[in-house]
């Protein structure tokens, strides 16, 4: 781990300065570190090879990481034998895999993160009342089809923008409730909050927000450094929808030479070349020794001052699921 509390610099003192803002809280969420931690235990309890379905979560560098454990990422249960055990990621699956992992009596370890899992029982509780749900998320992202599938088809409309509520067409505008993928853009989804609330008044909404902690720490933590960045890059996967929000605020909130890497092999120096300063953070599924790997690629180029501006501070851990329970 590196150590941030510095200046540091090891190279010849005729390389441009360089101080970075490292944004706290970034990387692992308790959710993430729950996840990677189940394929863990499930490897230790069962033997290799362990199935999971899809990726556990969105950074190939966890993904390569745990393939090389005895980890074997399918796209579908049916590339699954039914003598070893298969995990569902982080993201949550419609209740029809689950259901039929359970007609092959298979051992299965559902690693949804928690708070995906509340987004399922709230709308569960109000389509039993008899409300439509409204779920604003992006198409196909895992965890959206995820909370659709917890539900009978038709029984939940998708929003993604606010031109989508106004065009949305509902059997029972009195009777509705909505729900938010976890990982969107907290003022992005204020916004399209605003305008159902406008057009459905009697819409009920949840009793806390349903982005995540961590997504909404993260969010904070660019908003405090991207002003004050000449450049910023944000550790993450292209598929990780948290991360990609995280670009976004960047450029929203005064840096637009924001990018988005998955390692220090992809950075663009070119994009760098003349900044004095730079704004790091990483996803919440992207690990911290991808950030140090970066630091070290920085200090081979610029002679390195770290700032870490602390905005959160995080506790929230997770319990692992009673399979995975020590005997």
């Amino acid at each position: 781990m590196i150590d941030k509390a510095a200046p540091v610099s090891s190279r010849p003192s005729d390389l441009p300065p360089l101080h970075v803002l490292l944004a706290a809280p970034r990387g692992f969420c308790a959710g993430v570190d729950r996840a990677i931690q189940i394929v863990e235990v499930t490897l230790q309890k069962f033997g290799a090879p362990v199935y999971v379905r899809h990726e556990i979560v969105h950074n190939r560098f966890v993904v390569e990481s745990l393939e090389a454990k005895g980890a074997v990422f399918v796209k579908e249960l049916d590339e699954v034998p039914d003598d070893r055990p298969v995990i569902f990621s982080a993201h949550g699956v419609p209740k029809s895999i689950p259901a039929e992992a359970q007609r092959r009596n298979m051992i299965y370890v559902d690693a949804t993160c928690p708070l995906v899992s509340k987004v399922h029982r709230e709308a569960e509780r109000h389509h039993e009342t008899g409300r439509t749900i409204i779920l604003i998320g992006h198409a196909g992202h895992p965890e959206v089809v995820g909370t659709i599938g917890q539900l009978p088809p038709g029984a939940v409309h998708l929003v993604e923008t606010v031109e989508d509520v106004a065009s949305l067409e509902v059997a029972d505008p009195d009777n509705l409730a909505f729900a938010t993928q976890t990982t969107l853009s907290v003022d992005d989804t204020g916004a399209i909050v605003e305008a159902l609330r406008d057009r459905f008044p009697t819409i009920a909404g949840p009793k806390k927000e349903d982005i995540c902690y961590a997504t909404t720490n993260r969010q904070a933590a660019v908003k405090a450094i991207a002003p004050k960045a000449d450049a910023l890059l944000v550790l993450g996967a292209p598929n990780s929808s948290n991360s990609v929000r995280l670009v976004e605020v960047a450029r929203v909130h005064g840096c637009t030479r924001a990018m988005l890497v998955q390692r220090a092999s992809q950075i663009d120096w070119d994009r760098l070349e003349k900044i004095r300063s730079l704004g790091i953070t990483a996803g919440a599924s992207a690990p911290e020794v991808l950030v140090d790997e970066v630091l070290e690629a920085l200090r081979q180029r610029f002679q390195v001052t770290v700032e870490e501006v602390v905005t959160a501070t995080e506790n929230v851990s997770f319990k692992l699921p009673r399979v995975l329970a020590a005997e």
